[in-house]
């Protein structure tokens, strides 16, 4: 027997969970040619990815060098069966300025109440410099295990 990857999301399953998930893998290139991963917390708006990041962290400074990244977002937390989508994209960074705090205010109520939102997206600008990513997806892929039928005969629900 010959297996090789389960079925992929469709666009809209796709941007479904691009939308609802929590966490997602972040990864650029360091100087050196390895992978650079971290979780981060994002948003999924108008078709591109969003994250905030401090100016000094490694994801803004390999993203000087290298605008490719690749963005993997999946069902990870325990939801079976497992799907996934992978974001290959361009990112651009962009200065937080005091007057864009109302922006990642809204962007962080994804994770925790507006109130508490709020007071954290003033907090952060207190500790150091921000940076905005924006990443302009090139391709995706994804796939999705509830749709296997190889999957479902081995792990029936």
């Amino acid at each position: 027997m010959s297996y090789t990857e389960p079925p992929p999301l469709t666009d809209e399953e796709t941007d479904s969970l691009l939308r609802e998930a929590k966490i997602a893998r972040f990864c650029t290139f360091n100087k050196d040619g390895t992978i650079h991963a971290a979780p981060v917390w994002y948003v999924y708006q108008d078709g591109r990815i969003i994250v905030c990041t401090p100016e000094a962290s490694r994801k803004a400074r390999n993203i000087r060098r290298n605008k490719k990244v690749t963005i993997l977002v999946d069902t990870s937390e325990g939801e079976a069966p497992p799907r996934c989508a992978i974001v290959y994209g361009e990112a651009e960074l962009q200065d937080y300025t005091s007057d864009m705090i109302p922006e990642l205010a809204s962007f962080s109520e994804k994770y925790m109440p507006k109130e508490k939102a709020e007071a954290y997206a003033k907090g952060v600008f207190k500790l150091t410099k921000w940076v905005k990513i924006t990443v302009k997806p090139i391709r995706k892929a994804s796939f999705d295990y509830g749709k296997d039928q190889t999957y479902q005969s081995i792990f029936p629900e």
